[in-house]
């Protein structure tokens, strides 16, 4: 019973080790140049420890002319007497050690440039890139807390995976080589007798790496909660002081803190487990040197500094790259668990794209169709039921309908935000999901039920679906909206830099700037939904008299409630629980005894002093 759960890990995790070993293979000539200068720091390292064992196998001999003399470098001259070979020998180790310092620093530089200055940066851009062409399921679906944790956090999980793991295990093999073949040249029977605990670290490590890989997937779950909660609760901050409610968030805040305090212990526990036994086991290895390679020296087997000075460096170097493996493993776990959930947004199908013969027709007239429209957000929870209308080019098309009727899924499907569960939605004749996205949208001009601001100036947010407009086309869409005279009573005008959200504007002002930011498109197909709902009045009138011009030639869908805005339409579509049930004028449907005649009378008598 307990392989099955391993099984079914290893093969979850298959694709995703696949995914990053194709990524570090397209980094390939960065990675060998990383490779090739850890390989010449392991060299620097090994030639240390051997100039060091024969300088103090030469004092030896110069103490004792019976110790036999050790095979001086290269680089020693032949005629140096003791004094001037033992300077030598001090020299060239200072040499290399000044050089593996040298390199050491060289190799950061070339580490943290392509680590953090191209895989993290290339990557983020992906995932922002691709979070662009998903369609609005996949925001409705995750938490905004969680997509803003896999590509701030998880997107290092690449990087880690590069440089902790497959970077790592390759320096880890070159070194282990390296000191492997100097210590089976000193003595096959020492290195093997030193190396005899190796098997039972490697079965450790594996060990160690199945128990905590579904711990860090679960840490990263646990993140993403407490990130959307901060988040909610730093958006929601108003509501939150208004109920006083600081000390009953305070304490959720710390209940989410404290399960991922209690989830990290648990994988601290196995860590800290983990770590002294691998360190426990190399210490072992350094007694078995000892007391076999000692009794080697004395017995004259090998040499005392190239013999078991030099070997004792060089198992030193060794247990520490096998104690790496532990970080290794480590790593290994936290990039796989990070890496699943940014590869999961790579291959998310986007849902709402265009076609590969998609072709523009230019500039729509806009006469918009539904034929037969069903349209759900989630299976088995239906939004819109064989919705049937036409409205024609330059109309003024209000809806109408209580709370949750459908009215702004209706909107949405003009723009291809969704596509319909069934039925057709077509624009001049064209169904829109023949049509290439940009060139439908930018036709399509929509002011949200809530409109966000971004942070940035007035202008800068009016001109926001097309950067390039003029200050005078800017300030004409402000006009129409009813925003110019707002604007320029800030005393930076236009260049005003609006907070997050433009959290200093009022409910109606922020309205006003995204009527003009729809406007400065100056669509074929205008969505307002429900774009009064949070003016007085007065500013209604002011609003919508202004944008009479502007729907002229425009085909204009409204979600309205007010009396005022259902009188001006052409034609007035009302939906009750997502079905079409009358459509026409306001004149015409006053005239029938049906659900809209009812809901005016009611609002006319709530009006009434």
């Amino acid at each position: 019973m307990s392989t099955a759960p391993d099984s079914t890990q290893t093969n979850a995790t298959a694709p995703t080790l696949r995914r990053l070993l194709s990524i570090a293979w397209s980094h390939r000539t960065d990675c060998l140049q990383l490779l090739g200068l850890q390989l010449i720091l392991v060299v620097f390292t090994v030639a240390v420890f051997v100039l060091t064992g024969i300088a103090i196998d030469f004092i030896r001999h110069c103490a004792d002319a019976n110790v036999p003399a050790p095979s001086l470098p290269f680089f020693i001259p032949k005629d140096s007497d003791n004094v001037a070979t033992l300077w030598w020998l001090s020299g060239g180790i200072i040499v290399i050690a000044l050089l593996r310092a040298a390199l050491s620093y060289v190799f950061g530089l070339v580490s943290v440039h392509f680590m953090h200055g191209r895989i993290v940066v290339n990557l983020r851009a992906q995932v922002f890139a691709k979070l662009q062409q998903l369609s609005f399921r996949f925001f409705d679906s995750n938490a905004s807390g969680s997509i803003i944790n896999r590509v701030t956090s998880d997107a290092h999980s690449v990087r880690i995976f590069i440089e902790g793991v497959l970077l790592q295990l390759a320096i880890i093999t070159v070194t282990l080589i390296v000191c492997s073949v100097y210590m089976f040249r000193t003595d096959w029977r020492l290195t093997l007798a030193c190396l005899s605990v190796l098997p039972i670290q490697i079965w450790f490590a594996v060990r160690f790496s199945k128990k905590v890989r579904p711990a860090y997937e679960e840490n990263r779950d646990l993140m993403d909660r407490m990130v959307l909660g901060f988040s909610e609760n730093v958006q929601g901050i108003q509501v939150v002081k208004g109920f006083s409610l600081e000390s009953r968030v305070l304490g959720r805040f710390a209940g989410w803190s404290e399960d991922i305090r209690v989830q990290k212990r648990k994988v601290f526990g196995e860590i800290a487990l983990f770590w002294p036994v691998i360190d426990g086991l190399n210490r072992l290895s350094m007694i078995i040197l000892l007391g076999y390679g000692g009794w080697m020296v004395m017995q004259g087997q090998i040499s005392l500094g190239t013999g078991l000075v030099t070997f004792a460096g060089l198992l030193q170097q060794f247990a520490t790259q096998v104690t790496t493996v532990a970080s290794v493993v480590d790593n290994a776990q936290v990039s796989l668990a990070g890496a699943k959930r940014i590869f999961e947004i790579l291959d998310t199908d986007p849902g709402v794209a265009s076609q590969p013969d998609a072709r523009s027709p230019g500039r729509f007239l806009g006469r918009v169709t539904f034929d037969n429209v069903s349209f759900e957000y989630n299976e088995n929870a239906t939004v819109l039921k064989d919705v049937n209308f036409v409205a024609e080019p330059g109309r003024c098309i209000a809806i109408a309908g209580a709370t949750g009727a459908g009215k702004s899924a209706l909107l949405s499907l003009i723009p291809r935000f969704y596509d319909p569960r069934h039925g057709r939605v077509l624009l001049d004749g064209h169904d829109v999901r023949t049509l290439p996205l940009q060139a439908l949208r930018q036709q399509v001009g929509m002011v949200f039920q809530e409109n966000f601001l971004f942070s940035n100036t007035i202008a800068a947010n009016i001109a926001f679906g097309h950067p390039d407009a003029s200050q005078e086309r800017i300030e004409r869409a402000a006009k129409i909206a009813g925003a110019h005279d707002f604007i320029l009573a800030f005393p930076d005008g236009y260049e005003t830099f609006l907070g997050e959200g433009g959290v200093h504007l009022s409910g109606g002002q922020r309205q006003r700037l995204a009527i003009a930011r729809a406007l400065l498109l100056e669509p074929t197909v205008l969505l307002l939904d429900d774009p009064t709902s949070a003016i007085d009045a007065e500013t209604e009138k002011e609003i919508m008299e202004a944008m009479e011009a502007a729907m002229e030639g425009r085909t204009t869908f409204i979600v309205a409630h007010r009396l005022s805005t259902l009188r001006r339409a052409d034609l007035v579509l009302v939906f009750d629980r997502g079905r079409l049930i009358q459509q026409g004028t306001h004149a015409q449907l006053m005239a029938e005894d049906g659900h809209y005649r009812r809901a005016i009378l009611i609002q006319s008598e709530g009006a009434q002093p």
